[in-house]
């Protein structure tokens, strides 16, 4: 399961890649806690979750990158100090989409509300909303080449990063990448916890 994981197998996602971007991440949460929760219908969850995603690689402060023969992929978003994600591109469905998220449409709307006054906003950050990697290929090594890509740029720049981890898993990861839990675990009613976490510049 060994892989490359110089800065040379992760690139830039282009137009043409936002598919594979998509087909990605929805094939890495298919079993995340948060998203069978999000998603409990495992029958329409890959549909809800690529809708989910779509409006971040749309996001104006948008990068998406893609690792390895794209089996790996992640979204970061460039946020001036004052602002955040929710104030464009909400994680809850936007008006008119019920018809799309239907009965789901309210447990992302609670989320929503919740990570929305957790997410730090008094300086210029990045901001991880989600990275994923082929089941087949979790644990090979591309989640640390892509945190690794972005995360010298971000420090070169003086920029602060900003994630929410949706697994025991996923926040062991971010851990050794240097970044620290901020506050305590978020929960919406029966949800798996969420863990806001925070990674100052590495100088």
């Amino acid at each position: 399961m060994a892989v490359d994981t110089t800065y040379a197998s992760v690139r830039r996602a282009e137009d043409a890649d936002q598919q594979a971007v998509l087909d990605v991440l929805t094939e890495a949460f298919m079993n995340d806690p948060l998203a069978c929760w999000l998603f409990p219908d495992a029958r329409r969850r890959g549909r809800l979750q690529a809708h989910f995603y779509r409006p971040l690689l749309t996001h104006p402060a948008a990068e998406a990158y893609l690792a390895g023969r794209r089996e790996g992929a992640s979204v970061w978003l460039s946020l001036a100090a004052g602002r955040t994600p929710y104030e464009e591109h909400p994680d809850a469905p936007e008006a008119g989409e019920e018809t799309v998220f239907g009965e789901n449409g309210a447990r992302l709307l609670a989320l929503g509300q919740a990570l929305a006054p957790r997410h730090p906003a008094r300086e210029p950050h990045l901001y991880l909303p989600c990275m994923g990697v082929l089941s087949g290929r979790q644990g090979a090594g591309l989640g640390s080449a892509m945190l690794r890509h972005r995360l010298e740029r971000a420090d070169a720049d003086g920029l602060a990063v900003y994630l929410e981890a949706s697994s025991p898993r996923s926040r062991a990861l971010y851990q050794r990448h240097g970044f620290e839990d901020l506050g305590e675990p978020v929960r919406v009613a029966d949800s798996p916890p969420l863990w806001p976490m925070w990674r100052p510049p590495h100088r």
